[in-house]
């Protein structure tokens, strides 16, 4: 399934009556994450014995879904019995307790984590169809999934990102049901990172948009611009500084709008609404001709015309999906 979607497929009958934060799709969860428990000694081996545990097993990134029906996918939450023997080198991660009424497992049920190698995931399950990514899954997938998939993940590549320690260079081991990695020389501890990035809805004084495409997207593909946060950065300071260095364009009135984490590898996505200053002429664009190869304005009714079809817009689980739709909604 693509991520992609196109201009016509955007929504606008309801997108107003609900928060905006509780519509990002990967801002959802209905997960304790309990963090208290991690402390507890051998909890991950405890938990592998308990035959009320429920593994979530991942593999190069993607999650085992059940068989059943694709447009309304449910992730698979599997006894530790019929999953490999443990082994304490492999990525395992205490995620918490379900409190998801309607699922299956009991409210209180612990979740775990499992990343399997490739003769372990086609042993469990050979039918690649079966292995999806969040990608995919964000927008279709219920609260629960959905909350459990990302921590999940996130955790994954920061795993994957950090098995040395950056002080010593030595290898560094996974404790704390697998939210601490430590050094096996010096002892360091390293905790789990996510690193902020803005995402900016910027319009001019006439309120139309400006979207922009990237060097690395197909050249009908566009979306709002981004960037990461730079140290000793506000997140407001940082939108006006990406927003010039990408566009030319000073902006102002940095607006917050809600954040969704987006762990591709280790994101947290920060939405803001920004408007041209009014001494900058909107038609001074300057693609920075290396990150953003082209910068367009629309209005609402070019967005919404039928011969928009042509536009690749965000995909419907990411942010700038959720902050076009609103725009949209609002003229």
């Amino acid at each position: 399934m693509s991520s992609e979607v196109r201009s016509s497929d955007f929504t606008l009958s309801d997108s107003a009556s609900f928060a905006f934060t509780a519509r990002l799709p990967l801002s959802r969860y209905l997960v304790d994450r309990d963090h208290e428990a991690r402390a507890l000694p051998d909890l991950v081996a405890t938990l592998w014995a308990d035959a009320a545990t429920r593994v979530v097993p991942l593999w190069n990134g993607t999650a085992l879904v059940l068989p059943g029906d694709a447009r309304e996918p449910h992730l698979a939450f599997l006894p530790p019995a019929i999953l490999p023997p443990l082994d304490p080198t492999a990525i395992i991660v205490y995620l918490g307790r379900s409190l998801d009424p309607g699922a299956p497992e009991p409210v209180g049920t612990p979740l775990l984590a499992i990343e399997l190698d490739d003769d372990q995931a086609a042993s469990l399950e050979s039918d690649s169809a079966r292995w999806r990514s969040l990608r995919d899954l964000a927008a279709t997938l219920g609260d629960r999934d959905t909350g459990v998939f990302a921590e999940a993940l996130g955790l994954r590549n920061w795993h994957h990102s950090h098995r040395f320690c950056p002080r010593c260079g030595a290898a560094a081991a996974s404790e704390a049901a697998g939210w601490v990695r430590r050094c096996t020389a010096c002892g360091s501890q390293i905790f789990p990172r996510t690193d902020p990035a803005v995402i900016m809805l910027i319009t001019d004084a006439a309120d139309r948009l400006l979207l922009g495409s990237n060097a690395l997207w197909e050249n009908n593909r566009y979306s709002l611009l981004a960037g990461f946060v730079e140290p000793g950065e506000s997140l407001e300071a940082a939108v006006l500084r990406e927003s010039f260095e990408e566009s030319g364009l000073r902006v102002t009135d940095a607006t917050y709008l809600g954040s969704q984490p987006w762990p591709f590898p280790a994101s947290i996505m920060c939405g803001f609404t920004a408007r041209v200053a009014s001494e900058q002429d909107p038609a001074a664009l300057a693609p920075d001709g290396a990150e953003i190869l082209d910068l367009r304005w629309f209005t609402r009714q070019e967005l919404r015309a039928a011969d928009a079809s042509w536009l690749m817009l965000p995909g419907p689980s990411s942010i700038a999906h959720a902050m076009i739709e609103q725009w949209l909604a609002a003229g």
